[in-house]
């Protein structure tokens, strides 16, 4: 599977100051290919999380186009895009999105459930081992820590088991031993076949990476 950005750019109109739009990501053409992990490094405000939002199909470009393998992701109606999200990409936000009156385990299954398939239990269970919240199965989201909260969105993910993984700033709330374990399991993903793309502000990824891109204004050189 392949997830191509063909010279896709955002912008934002402005009414005051000197330019009456303000360019947050300018075109940009990117493969992402299953079986590689791929890492957008670059300062906050760079655009990276603009540039994932849109090839997760969650904010359409001023310009270009987005594929997945051969279907145009914007040339879809909002119910095919949104059933196609829901299958087939994985998105970890860099915000909060847990649901707080669900456990832990609960969370985590929610994307299946919610798509009528058969809960993944051991898969979430062995991913939770993995990432060392095993112990947290039944905890609620208001007792845990930030980064308690990040590896659980990252093992809801890997759970569901899409073919692409988007993670915005995956490490951003873990240690070293944490983030180690985050970056390993996203290499494992990528040995399984999926495309990952994770976009940080941090190096720590690169070492795990295939492929390493670097954002700047907007632009990625």
């Amino acid at each position: 599977m392949v997830l191509r950005a063909e010279n896709i750019s955002r912008r934002y109109f402005r009414k005051h100051g000197e330019a009456n739009f303000f360019e947050a990501v300018c075109p940009v053409s990117l493969t992402l290919e299953g079986g590689k992990f791929t890492v957008l490094n670059g300062k906050s405000g760079s655009g990276k999380t603009t540039l994932l939002n849109m090839l997760a199909g969650l904010l359409t470009p001023s310009d270009g186009k987005v594929f997945l393998d051969e279907t145009d992701l914007y040339a879809l109606d909002d119910i095919a895009l949104s059933r196609l999200r829901s299958e087939k990409i994985g998105v970890i936000p860099q915000g909060r999105s847990a649901v707080d009156t669900l456990t832990v385990l609960e969370n985590i299954l929610l994307p299946g459930m919610l798509c009528g398939v058969e809960p993944r239990t051991e898969d979430a269970k062995n991913w939770m081992a993995a990432l060392g919240i095993s112990d947290l199965e039944n905890a609620m989201p208001p007792e845990l820590s930030g980064g308690e909260l990040r590896r659980m969105a990252i093992v809801r993910t890997l759970t569901a088991g899409p073919e692409v993984i988007l993670a915005d700033e995956p490490t951003g709330d873990l240690d070293s031993g944490n983030t180690e374990i985050v970056l390993d399991a996203f290499r494992q993903a990528a040995r399984a076949g999926k495309i990952v793309l994770a976009v940080s502000h941090e190096t720590d990824a690169e070492a795990y990476a295939d492929q390493v891109f670097h954002m700047d204004h907007g632009m990625i050189g």
